[in-house]
């Protein structure tokens, strides 16, 4: 079928079958001081030099208003602890309103932009606005990253996060939400290890002890 003529319209076909998505939980301040927060589950890395996130903004929102307005924003990364002030969060709020305050959640001061980040997010990016890109109602904002707080008790042993520990959440479609499940290591297999015969073979993580524990 034609996007066109999908049952329902193509959003709920796209949000239903491009799954998980990682959430772009995004604080931004208005042109007026006020801080807002709202999640996007449109969002992705765009470039590593410069370091470079995205997130879509679906229609006309405060987060893309302000966004345009002070040229910043943090991107917060939501855990499990946190899933119902996400989903507040995404209320229709009055402008004038700081979602913070509505769902109860503390500010932590950023290093480098205006905007704060969520103090109990596991992980947060600070970005400057380098530019967006519009496609119908929809606008994709970049931005480069100037600035990484994480939380000690989130990485691993090699100094990065531990998925296992951050316990992002992710959105489906409809109205369903969705955690990490099983994780699992494969390791990429350069070209004369694969002519000396070896294949592909998944390394099972324990999330209790945070790491590999057993070939699978």
């Amino acid at each position: 079928m034609a996007p066109a003529d999908a049952p329902g319209g193509v959003y709920p076909w796209l949000t239903a079958s491009l799954i998980p998505r990682a959430i772009a939980w995004v604080s931004t301040i208005s042109a007026d001081g006020v801080d807002n927060l709202a999640p996007h589950s449109f969002t992705t890395v765009a470039g590593v030099d410069p370091p470079t996130l995205c997130f879509t903004s679906v229609g006309a929102k405060d987060t893309l208003a302000n966004a345009r307005a002070t040229g910043e924003f943090v991107l917060n990364i939501g855990c499990g602890r946190l899933l119902h002030a996400m989903n507040d969060s995404a209320t229709d709020f009055p402008v004038e309103t700081s979602e913070f305050d509505a769902a109860g959640l503390e500010r932590e001061s950023s290093a480098t932009v205006a905007p704060p980040r969520v103090a109990a997010a596991p992980v947060a990016f600070e970005c400057r606005v380098t530019g967006e890109h519009v496609l119908g109602d929809c606008v994709m904002v970049f931005g480069e990253i100037t600035h990484i707080a994480v939380a000690r008790g989130v990485l691993a042993e090699d100094g990065l996060p531990d998925p296992t520990k951050v316990d992002p959440l992710a959105r489906l479609g409809r109205s369903e939400w969705s955690r990490l499940g099983e994780v699992f290591v494969l390791p990429r297999i350069k070209h004369a290890r694969w002519q000396a015969g070896e294949r592909s073979a998944t390394i099972k993580i324990d999330p209790r002890r945070g790491r590999a524990s057993a070939a699978g």
